[in-house]
């Protein structure tokens, strides 16, 4: 038998040094966004989120990474939404001391953000304590408040449009995506690999922020897209909005409106203001009862007096100086007890209150007590995970469980999807587009199973790209 010649063999690269992208979270589901890139000794994380709704997910918030955090070299955060930015505080907390790399405005809303977090899980871990409702005994927070300000004095501010590097043969280029503030679509050169992230991509009807930039030019070895609506288009049902207040206002009841505490809660207030100087709806209060929120709120207002370049110009010429959010009867509730003055309204208002899903912070309060009323109306805005409580409301579910106790739902659910601040699938594809070149491969993320693989298959079969919907802790070589 004649020996193959040498030098016809083709030479194994170890394994260790091929770059790869290793899913440990929002695969699957579209909670709990980490991404790991992979070369060597190199390590860098894409968002560090939690897992949110289905109590399956949540328990992964507690279990340890596939890999030590300490052998992270840096992070790299799209934006400061809590499924992106929530597990930071924890990661500090396993070991983890390089730097995250952010914009100005994600830095700062996450430091809101990550704070909040922290308090309110030590408050529910405190609760759970006293009524005794927990399995856990003492009941624990995932971190605590200290473990939040160590992962804040970590962040770097970087800005948008200019290549920085974040670690060996690692270079991030941030671009505005038009999901919230600060939020962004990321651009990763790694190991001679280059990389687009799209992070949470928003839209080009954002009353406030400008619409995403287009990709950058030239080809990626692979584009990571989520796929939040990636099975669906939004429908327009603000005159919906509109109706179910006035509805209920009518019958003496009150409305309830639970509303991610970033973004969210400015995009409604902005549509109230409208819907009340336009003699559309009555001017009735509005109670803004969300401490994250109001302190988002402010962040928001100073990027339009600042004429920020991710604001649209009309807005910040018009309303600089100005209150966009307020049509003479906003009220901030910045205390407890100024929170609990609203939980059983005895007079018609409209209450905005955190979280968005229903699944912690003072909402859970005031749902408890309106929920049984059939005079006022509980109105969804955002997207609703499953196993969320937001999610069993708009699936009609008679009882919902609060603080241990099963509530009865009397009170009129509606959903509202036209405020949604994410880019549905029409919209991702028509984004995908603007690229100039195939890439050689699409990964399908952020995104209920379901979902995920049909905006896989529809990429597929529209624009031709090899695409895939990676299943949790898979990893894809590069």
């Amino acid at each position: 038998m004649t020996e193959p010649l040498l030098f016809n063999r083709v030479p194994k690269i170890p394994d260790m040094l091929i770059p790869k992208i290793h899913f440990l979270g929002a695969a699957g589901t579209v909670t709990g966004s980490r991404f790991l890139l992979t070369c060597g000794e190199t390590k860098v994380m894409i968002d560090a989120g939690l897992f949110q709704g289905l109590k399956e997910l949540r328990l992964k918030n507690w279990n340890p990474l596939s890999i030590n955090p300490a052998e992270i070299d840096a992070v790299i955060l799209t934006h400061a939404h809590l499924d992106h930015c929530g597990y930071l505080p924890r990661l500090t907390k396993d070991g983890f001391r390089g730097k995250i790399h952010a914009t100005e405005y994600t830095g700062a809303l996450a430091d809101v953000i990550l704070r909040d977090s922290a308090r309110i899980q030590t408050e529910d871990a405190k609760y759970a304590a006293r009524k005794g409702f927990s399995k856990h005994n003492p009941p624990l927070p995932l971190y605590t408040e200290a473990d939040a300000n160590k992962a804040i004095s970590l962040f770097v501010a970087e800005p948008f449009h200019r290549r920085i590097e974040v670690a060996e043969q690692t270079f991030v280029t941030f671009y505005p995506s038009g999901h919230i503030l600060g939020a962004a679509f990321v651009e990763v050169e790694f190991f001679g690999k280059r990389l687009l992230f799209t992070g949470d991509m928003g839209r080009s009807q954002h009353p406030l922020l400008i619409s995403p930039d287009n990709a950058p030019a030239g080809h990626f070895d692979a584009i990571v897209t989520e796929s939040t609506y990636g099975d669906r288009e939004h429908v327009p049902a603000t005159t919906d909005f509109q109706d179910a207040i006035n509805r209920t206002l009518d019958r003496g009841g009150s409305v309830l409106i639970p509303a991610f505490a970033v973004d969210r809660t400015e995009v409604i207030l902005i549509e109230l203001r409208e819907l009340m100087e336009a003699g559309k709806i009555r001017r009735v209060p509005i109670y803004a009862d969300s401490p994250m929120a109001l302190k988002a709120l402010y962040f928001y207002r100073l990027a339009i007096d600042e004429g920020s370049p991710e604001i649209r110009p009309e807005i910040s010429e018009t309303w600089r100086g100005k209150d966009p959010f307020d049509p003479g009867t906003l009220v901030e509730l910045l205390t407890v007890d100024e929170s609990k003055t609203v939980n059983n309204p005895l007079s018609p208002c409209i209450i905005i209150s955190a979280s968005g899903m229903g699944t912690g912070g003072r909402v859970v309060h005031h749902l408890r007590d309106m929920l049984t009323n059939p005079l006022h109306t509980i109105v969804m805005v955002g997207f609703q995970a499953m196993g969320t409580r937001g999610r069993r409301l708009v699936d009609g579910e008679p009882e919902v469980k609060m603080h241990g106790v099963m509530v009865p739902v009397r009170a009129d659910i509606e959903q509202i999807p036209s405020f949604s601040v994410h880019a549905d699938a029409d919209e991702l594809i028509a984004w995908l587009k603007t690229t100039s070149e195939a890439p050689s491969q699409v990964l399908v993320v952020h995104g209920e199973a379901g979902a995920a693989d049909v905006f896989s298959n529809r990429i597929r079969s529209e624009l031709g790209w090899p695409s895939h919907a990676p299943v949790d802790g898979e990893a894809v070589e590069l």
